[in-house]
């Protein structure tokens, strides 16, 4: 079944190159699958890196720097142009490194791995990406988690980003996606055995699978919301300031 579904992926990828007249540079999982929590019947999150021919981005009438191609109850499918993703890069925009460090590769390119990734791992913030997936965790608690039956997945919808902080503070780099990582890494021991429970649970029941509200989970991530904040606020600013590198990548990449 799962190598069916890579051949369907890697066939659409194909279409979209010959249908947009781009090339695609790197296309992985990016949801719930990559994430390591994917219920039985969760979609492929399809995201690419593309670049377009030369003249394309020397036209007055500019072009739009987004694919998307597929949305349905199977496939999820759209990409960046390599200048969207660079120009997110120089901000550190966090959702560049997942795509650059995904479990799940459904195709990449020497230019990708050998050119992009090394310059594009030198953009990272930890500020930034502790702003990011601290305000994730709390606008998906307080909108999804406070209330009424739960849907499970939400409960890891704000517990994922809670441990990508904690991994940022530790490590100081980029967190790996899959959650297993995460939790081993950066969980209190103390609440591994309830919340591996809960992983084999949303593993196993659909996306709509809801429960009532777990008052040990909810104290926790009241708990590290606050301690997030006050760790993210004392930290300096560590933007990297320097467009050359990530100009030569994009010159780079349209004149091959």
């Amino acid at each position: 079944m799962l190598e069916n579904i890579s051949a369907n992926i890697f066939e659409k990828l194909s279409e979209i190159q010959k249908k947009e007249h781009v090339r695609i540079l790197h296309a992985v999982e990016s949801g719930s699958r990559a994430w390591g929590f994917a219920s039985p019947d969760s979609d492929y999150d399809v995201r690419f890196i593309y670049v377009r021919e030369q003249a394309d981005y020397l036209k007055l009438n500019p072009v739009r720097d987004v694919i998307e191609s597929e949305l349905n109850e199977i496939y999820d499918i759209n990409g960046w142009d390599l200048k969207k993703m660079l120009i997110l890069a120089k901000n550190s925009n966090p959702t560049v490194f997942e795509w650059m460090f995904s479990p799940i590769v459904y195709q990449t390119t020497d230019f990708f791995q050998d050119n992009c990734k090394p310059v594009l791992e030198n953009y990272f913030s930890c500020k930034a990406g502790i702003y990011h997936y601290w305000n994730t965790a709390r606008s998906q608690y307080q909108r999804y988690c406070t209330q009424g039956k739960i849907k499970l997945k939400k409960y890891f919808y704000a517990l994922r980003p809670i441990l990508a902080c904690h991994w940022i503070l530790q490590y100081h780099t980029p967190a790996p996606m899959l959650f297993t990582e995460l939790a081993e890494a950066c969980l209190e021991p103390a609440m591994r055995p309830m919340i591996q429970e809960l992983l084999d649970q949303k593993i196993h029941c659909p996306e709509s699978g809801t429960q009532p509200g777990i008052p040990e989970l909810d104290a926790y991530i009241h708990r590290n919301l606050e301690l997030i904040q006050k760790q993210a606020e004392s930290l300096p600013d560590d933007k990297n300031p320097d467009w050359n590198a990530l100009n030569q990548v994009f010159l780079d990449s349209v004149a091959n």
